[in-house]
């Protein structure tokens, strides 16, 4: 049996379909193609289905997407020559696919060296201070400087955070200590305004309690006179009544005293041996009162004078 015809059509076979696989590239739409056509830039392609020349195109993937780049540890002199170790992250994102495939080789090499020389440069301009307590102004310096350069290769940095500072040893000593000063500080400041609150609010209890304790003393005396006006009015109206009993009682005595005079006086001129009889006007007057105070002795009890 002849093999060979069969051989050589797996062969045909293998090779179209490699040639198709070659000559068709399915492009994602974060992802672009440089195409270079025997060794020129034809330009960029994609997304989608795009067709290649078998043998005479090379096709190189560029991501579009934003990554990050990992700078390990700076060793890097401040302006007043303390010597730190600064770690940080570079985040980065091809605008150009084409610019960043033919100006530069090794984007992570390259854009890991720049940063570290940029960050030399940076904290070279900056006191130990500012580098300490102006991480927010470092970041914006460097991604500034990162872009400048970055910009050339088609690569737009968009942001830089630094992730840790390692001062000397002899400045994380004393920073220890200025934070333990610093919360002793403020643990006594906060007594302090404990103590003062304290104060403040029983200097406020004891103004309450005097304001009503003269309240309290105000009412008192308001109900104490009025008390005593009530009792002088009482005292006036009982001491008018009893004027007026004895007024009335006295003139009742009057009345009747007069009365027996008068008629001692008539027995007197009675027994006498004249022969004029007096008749007095007040006879009915003088009866009635005697008539009365016989009355009001039977009342009592007593015997009536004759």
């Amino acid at each position: 049996m002849n093999y060979v015809p069969a051989i050589v059509a797996v062969v045909v076979f293998i090779l179209i379909v490699v040639v198709l696989a070659s000559a068709i590239k399915i492009v994602r739409e974060y992802q672009r193609l440089v195409v270079f056509r025997l060794g020129k830039v034809l330009g960029v392609k994609g997304p989608g289905l795009v067709l290649l020349i078998p043998l005479l195109d090379k096709a190189v993937n560029v991501d579009l997407r934003e990554f990050y780049l990992e700078i390990p540890h700076q060793s890097a002199i401040t302006e007043d020559n303390a010597s730190i170790s600064i770690d940080f992250i570079v985040f980065n994102k091809v605008m150009d696919p084409q610019m960043s495939v033919i100006t530069v080789g090794n984007f992570a090499g390259a854009a890991q060296n720049i940063a570290a020389t940029t960050l030399r440069s940076v904290v070279g301009d900056m006191s130990l201070d500012d580098v300490l307590a102006k991480r927010e102004q470092m970041n914006e310096i460097l991604r500034t400087k990162l872009d400048e350069v970055t910009e050339r290769w088609g690569v737009k940095v968009t942001n830089v955070e630094i992730r840790e500072i390692i001062p000397p040893p002899a400045v994380q000593e004393a920073m220890t200590r200025q934070m333990s000063a610093e919360r002793t500080r403020r643990a006594v400041v906060t007594e302090a305004e404990g103590a003062k609150q304290a104060a403040v609010t029983v200097a406020e209890g004891n103004k309450a309690a005097a304001i009503l304790n003269a309240e309290g003393q105000k009412q008192a005396a308001i109900l104490s006179a009025e008390g005593e006006r009530q009792s002088a009015i009482l005292r006036a109206e009982g001491f008018s009544l009893a004027l007026d009993k004895i007024n009335e009682v006295a003139t009742a005595v009057a009345t009747n005293t007069m009365s027996l005079q008068y008629l001692d006086t008539l027995k007197q001129i009675g027994s006498s041996p004249s022969s004029k009889i007096v008749v007095p006007m007040e006879l009915a007057g003088l009866v009635a009162g005697v008539v009365a105070l016989a009355e009001q002795a039977s009342g009592d009890g007593r015997p009536a004078a004759s």
